[in-house]
């Protein structure tokens, strides 16, 4: 099979940081702080300020934004109602400031999507946006973009990332359906007397401020059961910060643009974010994009929402059926529903279906490790791509030392659960110049795309930078062995 390495390297680079916030360990380092701020004098603070300002200013794009964010974040830590100059604001909320170098770790796990614009091409050309995981210190990973463009020759070309790197803004008021929040409550088996009044309180839809003032109401009216109550209202409140929207300005590079971690959920990081270019059946389009959060105890599958990335819906993936990782959701409904792959026991790959894509009850094994390179585990890489000859899935298989390598099968395009193809060898294994890594011997992708007849493959090289092949899909149509 004619595999092409292109040759382009997405290495991971310590030099693009984003503004993060800096949290003191205490409540007192956080009044100390403020304090010692506080007792300078005007020429002091103007002095101190122009100097963080001259150093910092020109790596962030909204540094005054932030800084004043900041400043809103703490002041409750002040012992005071005076008034407090905006300088003097700017300077402490730069202490509770911090630069994070994204991805000095890793660039990694690469989901291709094909980009909501594809104004002024020539005919034959794509534009593609590519989503990266990207590792910093701590091991957090966070989700970071880049684009670029295919010509009608299947030659890639990269655009330069900009230098900046932004975090986007919590949409304020987001709302939430009460119905919807309900289920999930079930789901978690939290659906007892506290539950019932608060849902009871709330209309069609609330706000998280409206959660939890609620919450507080019915914590007040039941005082003799406060701390019973307590740890339920906490859960309440993480599932509703567990689903939030953020949005991007509109002016913002692709490339500047990252999701960092923003729930409780997701505070040791943003895993592996599957795009899929999803079409309704009423021919409205959007994105979807599912991932996995990680808290430094529990992996928690979530999903991502957007029309333009520029404005993405977050939220928690729920039912029975939604355990461990590689949720890969499929482009359209099929059969009426929409239809996910998953591998819920970390060998076997399964089908699901489900009325909503957020909720998922049962599960179908389709394939199981049956080839020595395969032999500890299956998993997928990425949404089904639709073909006239089937549903294409990319694989992955887990072989002898712990070596990855990538395959295909074929899934019958009205009844997904018969694979109907599958490759024996693998399409892509870790050659000399990919096998060396933060984690060796691995080849690895999150979604490829097919441009005309050609599949397009991003993959990571050992969970340390990522890459492309291309390879004719009647190669690998033909190379598969028919069930």
């Amino acid at each position: 099979m004619d595999v092409h390495r292109t040759g382009i390297v997405l290495k991971p680079t310590n030099s693009r940081v984003v503004m993060r916030p800096f949290e003191p360990t205490s409540e007192h380092r956080f009044e100390k702080i403020i304090a010692r701020v506080s007792s300078l004098s005007e020429p002091e603070v103007d002095s101190l300020l122009e100097g963080v300002m001259r150093e910092f200013r020109g790596r962030h794009q909204r540094t005054r934004e932030f800084f004043l964010h900041r400043f809103d974040q703490v002041r409750h830590h002040l012992h005071t109602d005076r008034s407090i100059g905006e300088a003097r604001r700017l300077l402490i909320g730069s202490y509770f400031s911090q630069e994070y170098a994204l991805e000095s770790a890793a660039l990694f796990n690469p989901s291709m999507i094909w980009h909501p614009d594809q104004s002024g091409l020539p005919d034959g050309s794509r534009r593609f946006i590519l989503s990266l995981r990207a590792t910093g210190e701590g091991h957090i990973s966070s989700i970071t973009f880049r684009s670029g463009v295919i010509d009608a020759g299947n030659r890639i070309r990269m655009d330069e990332p900009t230098r900046f790197v932004t975090a986007p803004d919590l949409v304020p008021n987001a709302l939430y359906d009460t119905h919807l929040f309900d289920l999930k409550l079930t789901e978690l088996g939290i659906n007892g007397t506290l539950t019932g009044q608060v849902i009871a309180a709330l209309g069609d839809r609330f706000t998280l401020a409206e959660l939890e003032q609620t919450i507080r109401n019915v914590l007040r009216h039941n005082r003799a059961r406060q701390r019973e109550f307590e740890p339920i209202a906490h859960t309440m409140v993480t599932l509703a910060k567990a689903n939030y929207e953020i949005r991007f300005e509109a002016e913002m590079d692709v490339s500047e643009r990252i999701i960092f971690p923003s729930s409780p959920a997701e505070t040791n990081g943003i895993e592996d974010a599957r795009f899929v270019h999803f079409t309704h059946d009423d021919g409205r389009t959007c994105y979807y994009a599912t991932y996995t959060a990680y808290d430094g105890r529990v992996v928690l599958p979530q999903m991502l929402e957007t029309e333009d990335f520029l404005h993405f819906k977050v939220s928690t993936l729920n039912g029975p059926e939604v355990r461990n990782k590689g949720f890969a959701l499929f482009p359209r409904r099929v059969n009426g529903q929409f239809a996910m792959l998953s591998r819920q026991d970390n060998e076997n790959i399964y089908l699901m279906y489900s009325d909503m894509p957020h909720f998922w009850f049962t599960k179908e094994l389709i394939a199981r490790p049956t080839y020595p390179w395969e032999f500890v585990q299956l998993g997928n890489c990425g949404s089904p791509i639709e073909t006239e000859a089937g549903w294409l899935v990319l694989t992955h298989g887990v072989g002898a030392m712990r070596k990855y390598a990538m395959g295909a099968f074929l899934l019958d395009l009205d009844d997904p659960s018969r694979v109907i193809g599958r490759l024996e060898a693998p399409l892509l294994e870790p050659n000399e110049n990919e096998r060396e890594g933060y984690v060796p011997n691995v080849v690895y992708s999150c979604g490829a795309a097919l441009h005309g007849r050609e599949l397009i493959i991003p993959y990571a090289m050992s969970d340390y930078a990522s890459t492309f092949a291309t390879v004719p899909l009647d190669d690998v149509l033909g190379a598969m062995t028919r069930a």
